[in-house]
C-alpha cells in the first residue's frame, strides 16, 4: 500500500513548522533576556584613587646616570596628592661605582614629585653578601641615601649586627649604624 503524496509531505512539513515556531519563540525569549539592563552588585569604588596600575616600572636618572629602577606589582596614584601606593615592591639602587643595592618590600609609597620613597612590611636590602632587614625604610632621592629609624638587623656570612637605626650613603658605599649597636662576629667577618 502506498501512501498518497499529500500524506508523505504533511508529516515533514508539520515537523518543519514546529521547528520554525520553536526558533521564533527562542529568538524572542533570548532577545528579551539580553535586552534587560545588567545590574552589577558589590562594586567597590576607590574614591581616593586617580589611577590604578596593575604593574609599575620606573627608572630614575640623574645627569644621564641611572640612580634606581623600581618595579611594583600594582600602584595606586592618589587624587590631589603627589603620592603613589605600591604593592610588592622591588627596587635596585645604583651606587657611584655602578654596584647594585637591591630592596624588596610588601608595601611602599612613592612621592611622585620628589621621588622620595618609604617602604614597609618585610623590607629586605641586599648588597653583595650582606642582607639588611627592617620593618620600615626610607629613600631620599636628593641625597641618594636609604635610612631607617627603626630596628635593623644586618647579616653577613655568619655575623649579625643589630642597631636602633641606620643610614646608608649609596654614593659613598657607607652604612652608619646608631643606637644600641650590638653584634656577633665570625672569624672570617670582613667589615667591607
Amino acid at each position: 500500500m502506498k501512501k498518497p503524496l499529500k500524506q508523505k509531505l504533511t508529516t515533514p512539513l508539520i515537523g518543519l513548522l514546529i521547528v520554525i515556531i520553536i526558533i521564533i519563540c527562542g529568538f524572542f525569549y533570548f532577545d528579551k533576556f539580553l535586552s534587560k539592563p545588567l545590574q552589577l552588585t558589590d562594586i567597590k569604588i576607590d574614591t581616593k584613587a586617580a589611577l590604578k596600575l596593575n604593574v609599575l616600572q620606573q627608572i630614575s636618572k640623574k645627569n644621564g646616570i641611572k640612580e634606581w629602577e623600581l618595579k611594583a606589582a600594582s600602584a595606586t596614584l592618589l587624587k590631589g596628592e603627589d603620592k603613589a601606593i605600591l604593592i610588592d615592591v622591588s627596587v635596585v639602587f645604583f651606587t657611584k661605582n655602578n654596584k647594585k643595592v637591591c630592596l624588596t618590600s610588601k608595601k611602599g609609597f612613592l612621592n611622585t614629585k620628589t621621588h622620595d620613597m618609604t617602604f614597609s612590611d618585610n623590607v629586605v636590602v641586599t648588597y653583595e653578601t650582606s642582607v639588611l632587614k627592617t620593618d620600615k625604610l626610607h629613600y631620599k632621592k636628593k641625597e641618594h641615601i636609604i635610612y631607617s629609624d627603626m630596628h635593623v638587623k644586618l647579616e653577613k656570612e655568619d655575623s649579625v649586627i643589630d642597631a636602633d637605626s641606620m643610614t646608608t650613603q649609596l654614593n659613598d658605599n657607607m652604612t652608619i649604624l646608631k643606637g644600641h649597636v650590638r653584634g656577633t662576629f665570625s672569624e672570617k667577618f670582613n667589615i667591607q
